[in-house]
């Protein structure tokens, strides 16, 4: 970022999040928005206790309370002082001379983690009075940019990211025996008044990477409850693994955890948990999604292979980096920009639900118990217990804390229809992690591409040739349209 520590921004769910189909026509449709914006603190949709619906219907985003983007409980007035530092500066748009570019998909965290509140997830038009429409669309043209808005990016559709699966060459051919994988962003600054006159670097050729069948395509994920994900001690992840195998085992239902490649440790963090730490999580987005350089990814990057032309580098780097203070100054030195991302995302609370226990609705305890016994907790595990946090100075702070995640934090394969081609660590082309369902209640777009607004349909991209959730869908199949209805009033109740 720039290197005025107080003036800068950053950047860093669904039912099992997932890729892009092989059929690229997909991507050429308008994107649905959800059948219905619900303005009330409890779905809406039909009660199993007073008959069943004439269809089963995804009754869409709940309205407020939002439930979501505060601080956690207990922490200290610096920590406070810490988590609102970060809060502004992960909105703040980032210039050319702060560090955007020379390619970028967004030019703050914000652009891309703003519903239902500042941390969450992409933002649309036309569903809140608070959400505007994707700023993506803007943000081609932005300060006299010259990119075209990819086919792929709609005003009224997901923030969207591209990677491409294997290695195009100059001449525009596919190399499949180079695997690719890498975010290729959206946009350059060529063009831009802020940008070097001399910067010549064309974006790339979307269409004819789909045309290719080269395709993937990512919205983002949510960051509230960053911490408590963070502090879940891996033998809890193992523990919970081998729990209930029988059952699992009946169901074809896996699971493995990504590792982190130095140290081994269990990561946790993206579609295919491909992120140890919210340090690392953060660092990196803002290498990849706004083009900043730091100090855990001081070069610049082009579009792979190739690094970016020098006429297009406009500072010295890292951009965003520690602030030393002269001697004599209240504190030692200032945090980076993505120090201060990770803080804020270390510190945002998790999701609040819009009932619980006997305040929900019948509709909504039924589908609670039956979210168990067609067999969809197995992998999208209900809660996990925090370890001990240095973080806690007034407990419970990230210690001890029953996470509500809905989520094992294990890769597991999707099958033929959510596979995207892409491989992450251990995590192979068609494995995603399940994605927690905290604060799905009131989110827009959903699966790793943002392909469907509706939960229905998500859950029916989950069976397909391959896929471990095979036997799950097969029990929501056979319930009846009543109690499918709960299950979905239940989860937006999240």
């Amino acid at each position: 970022m720039s290197q005025n520590s107080d003036s800068r921004p950053a950047y860093v769910g669904c039912v099992l999040g997932i890729a892009v189909l092989g059929v690229f026509m997909l991507f050429l449709l308008p994107l649905p928005l959800p059948p219905a914006f619900a303005q009330n603190n409890q779905p809406q949709g039909s009660n199993s206790a007073s008959g069943l619906p004439s269809l089963v219907l995804d009754p869409g985003p709940r309205g407020s309370p939002v439930g979501a983007g505060r601080p956690i409980a207990n922490l200290t007035a610096d920590q406070l002082r810490f988590f609102n530092d970060g809060a502004a500066r992960f909105v703040h748009s980032e210039a050319v001379a702060n560090g955007l570019g020379p390619t970028f998909n967004a030019d703050s965290c914000g652009a891309c983690h703003s519903q239902p509140a500042n941390g969450g997830t992409s933002p649309s038009a036309n569903a809140f009075p608070n959400v505007g429409a994707n700023p993506q669309v803007a943000l081609a043209t932005a300060n006299g940019g010259k990119n075209s808005v990819p086919f792929f990016v709609t005003a009224n559709g997901p923030v969207r990211e591209a990677r491409f699966k294997f290695l195009m060459n100059r001449n525009g051919s596919l190399d499949t025996t180079q695997p690719d994988g890498s975010v290729h962003d959206l946009f350059t600054i060529q063009g831009r008044n802020d940008a070097p006159a001399a910067c010549v670097l064309p974006q790339e050729d979307f269409l004819a990477a789909a045309t290719q069948h080269n395709l993937a395509l990512r919205i983002p994920t949510p960051t509230f409850g960053g911490g408590f994900i963070e502090m879940i001690d891996d033998r809890t992840i193992l523990a919970n693994m081998l729990a209930n195998q029988a059952i699992k085992s009946a169901l074809g239902i896996r699971g493995k955890p990504n590792r982190n490649g130095n140290d081994a440790t269990i990561s946790r963090f993206g579609w295919k948990a491909q992120n140890k730490s919210l340090i690392m999580f953060s660092h990196e987005a803002y290498s990849v999604e706004i083009g900043e350089t730091n100090q855990m990814f001081p070069q610049k990057r082009g579009f792979f292979p190739n690094p970016p032309p020098p006429q297009c580098i406009a500072n010295s780097l890292p951009e965003d980096q520690t602030n030393y203070l002269p001697i004599g100054s209240d504190t030692v030195s200032v945090p980076s920009d993505d120090d201060a991302f990770a803080t804020f995302m270390r510190f945002l609370d998790q999701p609040t639900p819009a009932c619980s226990g006997p305040t929900c609705s019948p509709s909504i305890q039924n589908g609670n118990r039956l979210f168990t016994t067609t067999g969809c907790a197995l992998c999208h595990t209900p809660s996990m217990t925090t370890g001990q946090s240095v973080f806690s100075v007034n407990p419970p702070g990230l210690s001890g804390v029953q996470a509500n995640l809905f989520s094992d934090l294990l890769l597991h394969h999707m099958g033929v229809r959510l596979h995207d081609g892409i491989s992450q660590g251990n995590a192979g082309p068609d494995e995603f992690r399940t994605a927690p369902l905290w604060g799905l209640g009131q989110r827009l777009f959903f699966l790793h591409d943002g392909r469907t607004s509706d939960l229905l349909q998500v859950i029916r991209e989950h069976q397909s040739t391959g896929s471990e959730a095979n036997g799950v869908i097969n029990n929501f199949n056979q319930l009846k349209p009543a109690e499918k209805q709960d299950i979905l009033n239940f989860l937006r109740s999240l």
